[in-house]
């Protein structure tokens, strides 16, 4: 039994229970014996029907219409205890066409991969410059297109650690689970990451792949991992939803 436990909740108006609970068990394989092997961060994963009240001390990951939603009823920063909270807006998926199953495993790998959203590479480049990475598994891969699916459930790419290790040379070891990442810090076409160009002292912004469209999904929408780590801790709010 792993030490985390997720509790997997519908919000949303445009799935239903079944629809989400029937995602479950690919999404559980994916993190024993795809995510856990490479990051070395395990979870169990429990489906909590409407007006069931999540296990104590589990953390959420919560299936939402979209942003708008996810602030009316309350689900904040953190879940109401202070553990991680994921979001997944499939009205917002389902509106521009892209898989809810996708986002759903993208949210849930990048909780395992950084709970606080505050784990970040540094790669220097001079005395005093360098780059600020997010620590997030999935946006460089995180196209539809560049999934995988597990027992007929499209599931999202994901990137190894040695993705952040800068030392490694092209083509020395894999960098996703696809295998299509030829080099640290590459983007698949629709992937980005977040950074901080410690010299320029900006803050942080998007990264996208060279020549490709832009996708809705790259801006960062209220109460989303990006926005949430632009905000300052203190701004954090526990959710306020009933059960």
């Amino acid at each position: 039994m792993a030490v985390i436990n997720v509790s997997v909740m519908n919000a949303s108006t445009v799935l239903k229970d079944n629809e989400v609970q029937a995602a479950l068990p690919a999404l559980q394989s994916q993190v024993h014996k795809d995510f856990y092997p490479a990051w070395g961060v395990d979870a169990d994963l429990t489906f909590v029907p409407k007006n069931s009240k999540p296990a104590a001390g589990s953390w959420w990951l919560t299936v939402l219409d979209n942003s708008d939603q996810a602030g009316a009823l309350g689900y904040h920063d953190v879940t109401n205890e202070g553990m991680p909270l994921g979001k997944v807006f499939a009205g917002t998926d389902k509106q521009f066409g892209y898989i809810w199953t996708v986002t759903a495993s993208h949210e849930l790998l990048e909780m395992l991969g950084d709970p606080d959203i505050s784990r970040a590479v540094f790669v220097q480049s001079g005395d005093t410059a360098g780059t600020i990475y997010a620590l997030e598994v999935c946006d460089a891969c995180e196209a539809d297109e560049f999934g995988y699916k597990i027992d007929n459930v499209l599931v999202s790419d994901f990137v190894f650690p040695a993705w952040f290790e800068s030392f490694r040379a092209k083509g020395s070891t894999p960098f996703d689970f696809g295998e299509r990442i030829k080099q640290p810090f590459d983007l698949l076409a629709g992937g980005y990451i977040g950074a901080f160009d410690v010299t320029k002292g900006t803050g942080w912004h998007q990264i996208t792949a060279q020549g490709a469209p832009f996708r809705y999904s790259m801006r960062a929408p209220v109460g989303s991992r990006r926005e949430r780590r632009r905000t300052p801790r203190h701004h954090w709010l526990r959710s306020a939803v009933k059960f």
